[in-house]
């Protein structure tokens, strides 16, 4: 199954609608305005909050915690690493791979992929095509990406 995380660029704070492979809403993810540090949180299309993510600060590493349905899942946490772009999820088994120019990464549990991440070039504000392989993952899958997406945010301005 695929979503398509398409950002909005003329908004206040992250703004992205996600939709499902039939061009549907299926999530929409609205930043807090004036936060220290990023804090997402994302709705389903009957407007409810089904997760959560939210920056960590004064740590050595990028860290987010993950909040799916209510539930911490954990915190991810960027490795050090040059060129290329690599995240664990503290307390589990995933991990996130990434190459650095082309924009592609892979989220692993176990060693097995969950889900690949591309990202798209040359969009007016960010855009993703996530290819999950369990639908019950649909969720961490979304909320990994979106913590991905905020980090580099944050290391591309600083």
């Amino acid at each position: 199954m695929k979503l398509y995380i398409k950002q909005k660029v003329f908004a206040w704070s992250d703004t992205f609608v996600v939709k499902d492979e039939l061009g549907n809403d299926k999530y929409f993810v609205k930043g807090e305005f004036l936060s220290l540090g990023h804090k997402l949180h994302v709705y389903n299309n009957m407007d409810q909050e089904v997760g959560y993510i939210s920056q960590r600060l004064l740590t050595l590493m990028p860290r987010f915690d993950l909040i799916v349905n209510g539930e911490f899942v954990g915190q991810l946490v960027k490795k050090f690493r040059f060129f290329q772009h690599s995240y664990y999820v503290d307390g589990t088994s995933l991990e996130l791979e990434g190459e650095f120019l082309a924009h592609e990464y892979s989220l692993s549990r176990n060693n097995q992929t969950i889900m690949t991440i591309s990202k798209e070039w040359f969009t007016w504000g960010d855009s993703y095509v996530l290819d999950i392989l369990n639908p019950e993952d649909e969720l961490l899958c979304l909320c990994v990406t979106l913590a991905v997406d905020c980090e580099m945010c944050s290391s591309n301005n600083n």
